[in-house]
């Protein structure tokens, strides 16, 4: 049995932190600015409506939601980009190789993930604070929620820079996959909104419990009951953990 290795798991975190500060003017503050500039577009076209079925104005509604897209955005980009680098240059057989377990190296991989999805967050929130009034009426469930969503988007990413052969595969699961389910979530609207057989369609979609979790740890209004989602939530974080470890473990197209 390998010898934990904290050091090396720590290493392997720093790494993935320093790898996209280094280029933070586009994993970080694009981001922002891409989020703020639909708030922008938003603010305009709805003007001073409320969301129907929820006494709240559409704009403070929809910040939230735009923070935790753009957080669950960038943590699957943090690891699919990373594993497809690694493939594409050849860099992956040293981590292979490297004395780490699988779950210390998913662990690396995913914290990175959480941290980068958190910047982005912040420095989303903290440019629109001044400009919206937004309270944290339940911070435990904006943080649950948030590291959750960024773990189980950090795990995705990890998993399809796994199977990807090229940058364009990747591509692909973040523009048929990932982007539908995201807009699907309830960011820019209630759910409550949708005919009755897409909001049971929606049900199915774990992203739209992360968002709505999310956005009631702000707002204290939601499409569902965030502490029932709970389970759910947590639930969909175990396996996606347990199913990169295990890809992990066993090498999956890492070895071709």
């Amino acid at each position: 049995m390998r010898p934990i290795n904290p050091r090396g798991t720590w290493t392997l975190f720093l790494r993935e932190i320093r790898r996209f500060l280094k280029v933070k003017m586009q994993t970080i503050v694009t981001p922002a600015l891409t989020a703020m500039l639909y708030l922008v577009i938003f603010r305009y076209a709805m003007g001073d409506r409320d969301v129907p079925g929820m006494e709240i104005d559409y704009f403070t509604f929809l910040v939230p939601g735009l923070a935790i897209m753009a957080m669950m955005q960038n943590a699957f980009a943090n690891t699919s980009s990373s594993m497809i680098m690694g493939k594409v240059m050849g860099m992956q057989i040293y981590l292979l190789m490297a004395p780490l377990s699988a779950i210390e190296v998913v662990t690396a991989f995913l914290a990175a993930a959480v941290v980068r999805a958190m910047i982005v967050a912040t420095v989303f929130l903290a440019v629109l604070m001044p400009f919206v009034d937004i309270s944290l009426q339940h911070l435990g469930l904006i943080l649950l929620y948030g590291v959750a969503a960024s773990l189980i988007m950090g795990g995705l990413g990890l998993i399809s820079g796994m199977w990807a052969e090229n940058f364009d595969n990747v591509a692909m699961v973040t523009n048929f996959v990932i982007m539908p389910l995201t807009f699907l979530s309830g960011v820019f609207y209630s759910v409550k909104q949708l005919p009755e057989l897409w909001q049971q369609i929606n049900a199915f979609n774990p992203f739209f419990y992360l968002t709505d979790g999310f956005r009631y740890g702000f707002l204290g209004i939601g499409d569902t009951d965030p502490f029932a989602s709970v389970t759910i939530v947590l639930g969909s974080v175990a396996v996606t953990f347990v199913l990169c470890w295990y890809l992990w473990h066993i090498g999956w197209r890492m070895k071709d």
